[in-house]
């Protein structure tokens, strides 16, 4: 008996001390947050709103991932030395610091003269000037962009949600309709705050925060200043304008200085954030496009591969959640198949997802086809990438290839590495990387040329997360960050 309940008592002291520095390091990331706009993240993982075991199981995560044991102790001490630095509005990875820390030769100096000097911060940093945000539509995409920006709003430093505009005109019944919307998603849950339908001013009024909704038939026929909104960006997701002569009426408002459209567009920029953003000077392009979720989602893992191996040719094969495109039961389309009912059918469909890579990527061009298949689930796709290589390599190289992207450069944010053998789509569910690269479905060819990568992504909130970091970037708000 008491052999039995030594080793128990143990487990039970341990989990108590675990669960307390949770809590503690629960609050130091509230507290930087909203009191000096410092944002921690944990390889590169949300932490604000999330309960102690989500916290737990991401340290489980990470102790596979970088292949060295990471205990909430040691993000407890880290998030601490972090409290007592005096820093601008910042996002950092608190996961890869502590990681750093611990596998140094020699870390007998304290946490805080480590973060000192990897840091590097600079007193002189140019100060931050929050933009105006309108929200185009209020789809999908436009609702969750909504709930990850009024979510994340926290002194307002970065991107303020000023303004929704919809086509139908606002009556007491529309506008609760729509907060309905935001406050339940089927796929993604409950939105985690509070959104009240403000009859009189008809607006939503979002975790306190009065946010107008506005009816117009044409974007140029707006006036945002009467709201009090001036030089915003304009998140399109409408999905009605897709070429440069279409989105340039968003221009001819009142208010606005930019444009950005959630969907691949003709004759202006298309990029995905992380890949090829610097390749465009911000100050001369008012129009861009986050491009599409599934060029989003293969431009990562493709990038990387061409990189390290070279890519002579392959093949995409993209599986992707039905859509709102698609038919509920059958009946008419103008495109083939997309005609016969979403849940229960698979769907063969025409993809622009070759030639989409190669405007982000053109050392791809022509290398690439693609065709997709959509399926009878509403959310969580797949990308299947067959791909010839230059370079002969191995399952372990084309591992650590990707592995050693997603912990370090500038890829992140964008690809997350699985190391579950039981991975579904429904597990991707809420990932805000928009490539997760499944490690345990790769398969390669014996002469170590033909490769064959699985990668998911979330084709809703991944996505969105995209258009966000892009948001950021194209209005001079992104933060000093370390990853």
């Amino acid at each position: 008996m008491t052999l039995v309940s030594k080793p128990y008592d143990k487990a039970l002291v341990h989990q108590a001390n675990r669960a307390k520095a949770t809590a503690e390091f629960i609050k130091i990331v509230n507290d930087l947050y909203y009191d000096k706009s410092v944002e921690l993240v944990f390889f590169r993982n949300q932490l604000m709103d999330r309960n102690p075991s989500q916290i737990l199981s991401l340290h489980q995560y990470a102790t596979k991932f970088v292949q060295k044991h990471l205990s909430i102790f040691d993000s407890l001490e880290m998030a601490m030395a972090i409290g007592l630095m005096s820093l601008p509005p910042a996002k950092l990875d608190i996961g890869k610091l502590a990681y750093e820390f611990y596998m140094q030769d020699d870390h007998h100096g304290s946490p805080l003269e480590f973060l000192i000097k990897k840091l590097k911060l600079h007193t002189n940093l140019p100060p931050i000037i929050p933009k105006d945000v309108v929200l185009y539509g209020f789809g999908r995409i436009g609702r969750l962009v909504a709930r990850e920006l009024l979510a994340a709003t926290g002194r307002g430093a970065q991107l303020r949600l000023r303004g929704i505009v919809i086509r139908e005109s606002i009556d007491a019944h529309n506008l609760e309709k729509r907060a309905a919307l935001l406050r339940n998603d089927s796929i993604h849950g409950q939105f985690p705050g509070t959104v009240i339908a403000d009859i009189e001013t008809m607006s939503l009024i979002i975790n306190g925060i009065s946010i107008q909704m506005i009816t117009a038939r044409a974007p140029e026929d707006i006036d945002y200043t009467i709201y009090g909104i001036e030089k915003a960006l304009v998140i399109d997701n409408t999905g009605a304008f897709r070429d440069k002569a279409n989105l340039s009426r968003h221009l001819n408002a009142k208010g606005v200085s930019k444009v950005l459209f959630t969907a691949p567009a003709k004759d202006i920029p298309n990029i995905v954030y992380g890949i090829n953003h610097l390749d465009f000077d911000t100050n001369k392009h008012d129009i861009v496009s986050a491009a599409s979720c599934t060029t989003n989602a293969m431009t990562p893992i493709l990038k990387v591969i061409d990189d390290a191996f070279g890519i002579k040719h392959g093949h995409i094969e993209t599986i992707h959640a039905y859509t709102n495109d698609q038919n509920l039961v059958d009946n008419f389309h103008n495109k083939y198949r997309r005609g016969r009912a979403a849940g229960l059918n698979m769907v063969i469909t025409e993809t622009g997802a070759g030639e989409a890579v190669a405007k982000v990527l053109p050392s791809l061009a022509g290398k690439l086809t693609s065709n997709a298949i959509r399926v009878p689930i509403p959310n969580g796709s797949l990308a299947i990438l067959n791909l010839e290589l230059n370079k002969k390599t191995s399952l372990e190289g084309v591992h650590e290839a990707i592995r050693t992207a997603a912990l370090e450069g500038a890829l992140v944010e964008q690809i997350k590495y699985e190391m579950s053998d039981e991975l579904v789509s429904s597990d991707i569910v809420g990932c805000s990387a928009p490539s997760i690269y499944d490690s345990k479905a790769t398969i390669i060819r014996k002469d170590g040329k033909q490769v064959m990568l699985y990668v998911w992504y979330d084709n809703e909130y991944g996505y969105s997360h995209q258009v966000i970091r892009l948001a950021k970037y194209i209005s001079n708000v992104r933060r000093y960050t370390y990853y």
